[in-house]
Formats: structure tokens, C-alpha cells, sequence
């Protein structure tokens, strides 16, 4: 049974009113990889009232459709960034949209967390709470740069109208902000909580205003500093923010699930279908990958620069356990949709299930040294992959699962790093996980702009590829890696994608048919970078491609064709 999102289905369950409203940039799905979906599926079990409401009609009362909540509503701009679902790197609009039936992008509306916000306040005068969350939301909780307007923008608390924000997965903040408006209590005092105050919270760090970040790009670097250093629940102290006349705090980051609760979560009666509302305006796409996928974990130490999902999701690897995800495997097979085929294994990033720092589990994460960057790998983190070899070859024992492939993003340099067992592991993949290619993500081959990036060097890339060739050969597969690239990351310039292009020419031996240009997201490094043309390790400037046409150019040179060969041309002529 879905979540009621239509007052027939609250009637239908004899609900006159709900205690909780979520409004969704995505259509409803009902699935355990759609945040909203996991909210509601958790407030129900607490045993909440709760409804959905996925992408409403912003050109209607359609925000009205469930009536007014009891408790609070609460709002999300949906699994993507608005702007960056909306948006290319050179802000393009999208035509398409993987989480709207139909696929056409015309439901999303631009900074949807603002407009849903704004739409429930010009229907609702003097309403309940309104709490703000998602990844659109929690990448803006502070002063942060806005690459669609070019400028800092205040917490989005200020620009919304909001009267909560509730950060990163949330999963326990949520049940104990619910349970303190339940019985009444301040939910001022739950860790994972934003509020606006007139007052500072003078324990908490007092992190520079909105207006010194303005006045000063450096002061800009010292905001994002403390914002990125205090993000772990171990370690992490309260943060307090002057935005003009009144107060941001953000408390401390709530705990995580540990791996009960993290089995509790994915174990929820999810659908995992589109709600029988949307489906007469087409199929959703995202539905093809995630139906029969599998999270094995949350978070993502790998600390990209240019990926805000150890901000969100948080560094630190809570795994579920093999048992729960067999079990989880064995319920698709049950399914009558399912065809033996599981899309994915994984998450952030697939190899790193399984394993942590011990050191991190119980001091939380290091302010002073990352587990993993350009040029090392933490000799604290013993990678191991163990846990997931054994895993995979147990989920291929289930019965009627003909396949199950690990198609989220893996770190090649891990597996290298592996002494032990990394062999072993892409050895498990290249036999039974992968289909014809497997994709990797180096980004750049520069050590400069590696270094901004927090990328591994492209030694580790040569060692993983001779490899992954070498297991290739032995299995009589004939199997291709494909790569990510980005262009136009702060500190690459023309002649870095030159090079770029002589090493995928030249060692890589091949022609990449694909890369990005840089979007500089809310609440990354790399944003910082574009915004203050500096190196935010050095304060030292650094240059920065913000031309749209010169971007491309970038891009460019490393997939056309016949770019490097004319460049090769030209030169030889020039010399002689």
C-alpha cells in the first residue's frame, strides 16, 4: 500500500486529518532510493499520520490536495538539486527529467524548495511548521555561492521562510524532532536541527557573517572551513552564523543508524513503483535503475572536492548487513516484474562497503588530515574487500538472480591499494558484475589539477587498467573501461586538457566520447574555488575558466577526434 496522496486514499483509510505533509520535487515513488518516500516510510512506522505530495501543480491550490497537517509539512526540492536537475554546466535548460512521469521537465519548478514553501504560506496563513530537507536544502544552510546567480546567497532558512531545516540524512533527527512537536518539547534543542534566532548561541563556533563573506572572499574560505570540519556527530560543535540583524544555527549533526537500524530503514514496506497517481502521464526513468537496486551503505569518505555527498550523507560508512541485503535480494524474486536482474550493488561508492577507520568510529572524522587525496591514502584506513567479495558471490547463489551488476561508482585507486583482497574483487567483477564496460571516474590526469580536484594521481589509473586488462584476458573477456572526465574545474586551463587528451590517446589508447563541463554545486570545495579564485589549502590564486564558450572549448579538445591529431599537425608545420 502506497502513501495516501489524495484525500480519497486518507478516506479510505479513515483519516480526516494527517500529521505530516511531505511535498516532493520528484513524482511519488515509493521507493527506499527517494528520500521522501524513506521519511514517510519512517513516520509511519513510528506510527504518524503521514501523505505525499510529489511534484504539485505550482499554478494551482494543488499544495492543498491533503489539507493542512497537524504536526508540520515538510518540503524537499527532491533527489536532485532543483537547479542542477533544471540546468546544464553552461545553464542550459534540461529538456528532460529522470524523476518526472513522462520524462519531460516541466513539473520542477527552479529553486523548488523556495517555491513550496512560498505556496504553502499563501494558502496557509499562520500554518504549522515548516521544515526544509533534502540535498537542495541541506547544501544550503549557509552563506553559499550560487553559480546560477553568481553571487552568495543567505541560508536558504532566510530565503524561504521557513521555520526548520533538518541536514544531512536526518533519520534520527527526524524521529526526535517529530517526537518533541508530538509532546509538545522546544525542537530548538535536536542535534541535526537549523533554526533562525535573534539571539547567538555563544557556545557554538561563531562562524564569519554573511556580509564579511561578502566584503571578503578569504572570510568566505573561513565560513566554508568551519562548515566542512564540523559535520560528524562524534566531534562536531554547534555553528552560528550573523545573517544581518538575526542568527543561522545549525546544532551538532545527529547520530547516525547504526547497522540494526540501518537494516530496520531498508526493510520498510516500500512499493517501489510510482504511485498510481503519475502513472497515466508516462514512466519514470530513474525507476529503470533503482526498482531492483540495492544499498549496501551510506556515506562517502573519498572527499572529491568537486562532490558534496560526504557533506551530506556524511564521511563516515554506515553499512547494512549481509544478511539484510540477501534478504532484500531474495523479496525481488518475488516480484513479478522482476527478470532476474539486479541494476545495481552499491552506493556512493560501492567499494567502500564493508570496512572503516577504527580510529574515525570512535574519535570521528580527522579536521586536520583527509582519509584519502592526491597524493596518499590514509595508513590508518585499511581498505578491505573482503565483505564485499563474499556478498556478491552470495547474492549470486540466490535463486531465479541471473545477474546482479555494480554499476555505482568505484574507486580504481582502492583496489590497488588492496594488497589483500583488490584483485580477488575486480576479479568477481569482471567475471560476473560488469556488461561490456566498466566505468571509472579519474576526472583529470593533471597532478595540478588533481590536487584541487582531491583526486588520486594517474599512476594508480595505469596500475588499475593494466590490471583490469590482465583479468580481462584470462576470463576471454573482452570488456572496456569508459571514464569520466571533467573540463573547466577550477586551476585547468587549455593546455591541462591537451595533456589530458595525449594520455587518453597515448596510454589510456582510446578516445573519450564523453566529458563534463564543471558545475560548481552548493557546499563543495570546488564551488569555493570557482567563486574566490583561490586555493583554499593556500590562499594562493588560482586561474578559473568562467567564460561559457571557453568552457566548452575545454571540453573539446579532449573529445573531438581529430582535435589532438591537428594539434600533432600544426606543431610538426610550425617547427619546420
Amino acid at each position: 500500500m502506497f502513501i495516501p496522496t489524495t484525500k480519497k486514499e486518507m478516506n479510505d483509510l479513515g483519516w480526516e486529518q494527517l500529521d505530516v505533509i511531505l511535498i516532493s520535487g520528484d513524482a511519488y515513488i515509493d521507493s527506499p532510493f527517494i528520500g521522501v518516500a524513506v521519511v514517510a516510510r519512517m513516520l509511519q512506522s513510528w506510527g504518524y499520520k503521514v501523505g505525499i505530495i510529489g511534484q504539485p501543480n505550482v499554478n494551482t491550490d494543488d499544495i492543498k490536495r491533503l489539507g493542512e497537517p497537524k504536526l508540520y509539512w515538510g518540503v524537499s526540492g527532491g533527489s536532485i538539486d532543483s537547479m542542477v536537475s533544471n540546468y546544464t554546466a553552461t545553464k542550459k535548460f534540461r529538456n528532460s527529467d529522470d524523476y518526472t512521469p513522462g520524462g519531460k521537465n516541466d513539473k520542477r519548478p527552479d529553486r523548488a524548495t523556495l517555491v513550496y514553501t512560498n505556496l504553502i504560506r499563501k494558502n496557509y496563513k499562520n500554518t504549522v511548521p515548516i521544515v526544509l530537507g533534502g540535498i537542495e536544502a541541506s547544501l544550503r544552510r549557509i552563506t553559499h555561492y550560487d553559480y546560477w546567480t553568481n553571487k552568495l546567497r543567505k541560508p536558504i532558512l532566510f530565503d524561504s521562510k521557513a521555520d526548520f531545516l533538518i541536514y544531512g540524512m536526518g533519520e534520527v533527527a527526524i524521529k526526535e524532532f517529530t517526537y518533541a512537536l508530538s509532546n509538545g518539547d522546544n525542537p530548538r534543542k535536536v542535534r541535526g536541527v537549523c533554526y533562525v534566532s535573534k539571539k547567538p548561541v555563544d557556545e557554538y563556533i561563531q562562524m564569519p557573517s554573511h556580509q564579511e563573506c561578502l566584503d571578503n572572499k578569504e572570510q568566505y574560505i573561513d565560513l566554508f572551513d568551519y562548515f566542512y570540519d564540523n559535520n560528524d556527530p562524534i566531534n562536531a560543535k554547534g555553528l552560528c552564523q550573523k545573517i544581518d540583524s538575526r542568527y543561522s544555527i545549525q546544532n551538532p549533526p545527529c547520530d547516525y543508524l547504526n547497522e540494526a537500524e540501518m537494516d530496520e530503514v531498508a526493510s520498510l514496506p516500500f512499493e517501489r513503483d510510482l504511485h498510481p497517481f503519475h502513472k497515466h502521464e508516462g514512466k519514470v526513468k530513474c525507476l529503470e535503475t533503482i526498482k531492483f537496486s540495492i544499498q549496501t551503505h551510506h556515506g562517502c569518505w573519498g572527499e572529491c572536492n568537486f562532490c558534496a555527498i560526504g557533506v551530506h550523507q556524511g564521511r563516515t560508512i554506515r553499512t547494512r548487513s549481509e544478511k539484510n541485503i540477501l534478504q532484500e535480494a531474495k523479496e525481488f524474486t518475488d516480484n513479478k516484474d522482476f527478470k532476474g536482474i539486479i541494476s545495481d550493488v552499491g552506493g556512493p561508492t560501492a567499494n567502500m562497503y564493508g570496512y572503516e577507520c577504527g580510529k574515525k568510529l570512535k574519535k570521528g572524522t580527522c579536521s586536520d588530515i583527509r582519509c584519502v587525496d592526491h597524493d596518499r591514502l590514509c595508513k590508518v584506513m585499511k581498505v578491505n574487500h573482503s565483505r564485499s567479495i563474499q556478498l556478491l558471490r552470495n547474492i549470486r547463489e540466490i535463486p531465479k538472480v541471473k545477474k546482479a551488476f555494480v554499476a555505482s561508482g568505484i574507486r580504481y585507486d582502492f583496489i590497488t591499494a588492496d594488497k589483500k583482497y583488490g584483485y580477488e574483487y575486480l576479479k568477481e567483477l569482471v567475471g560476473h558484475h560488469i556488461s561490456g564496460q566498466m566505468k571509472v571516474a579519474p576526472e583529470h590526469t593533471s597532478d595540478r589539477v588533481l590536487d584541487l580536484m582531491g583526486k588520486p594521481g594517474k599512476q594508480t589509473l595505469v596500475d588499475f587498467k593494466k590490471m583490469y586488462d590482465r583479468l580481462n584476458d584470462e576470463a576471454g573477456k573482452k570488456q572496456f573501461l569508459t571514464y569520466y572526465l571533467i573540463a573547466a574545474h577550477p586551476g585547468c586551463e587549455d593546455k591541462d586538457m591537451h595533456d589530458l587528451k595525449r594520455f587518453t590517446t597515448d596510454e589510456l589508447k582510446m578516445n573519450p566520447e564523453q566529458a563534463q563541463v564543471f558545475t560548481p554545486t552548493p557546499s563543495t570545495y570546488s564551488a569555493v574555488m570557482y567563486y574566490t579564485e583561490m586555493d583554499p589549502k593556500t590562499r594562493k590564486k588560482i586561474y578559473v575558466e568562467k567564460d561559457t564558450r571557453r568552457k566548452e572549448k575545454q571540453k573539446e579538445i579532449v573529445i573531438n577526434k581529430d582535435f589532438y591529431g591537428k594539434r600533432k599537425y600544426k606543431a610538426s608545420n610550425m617547427q619546420g
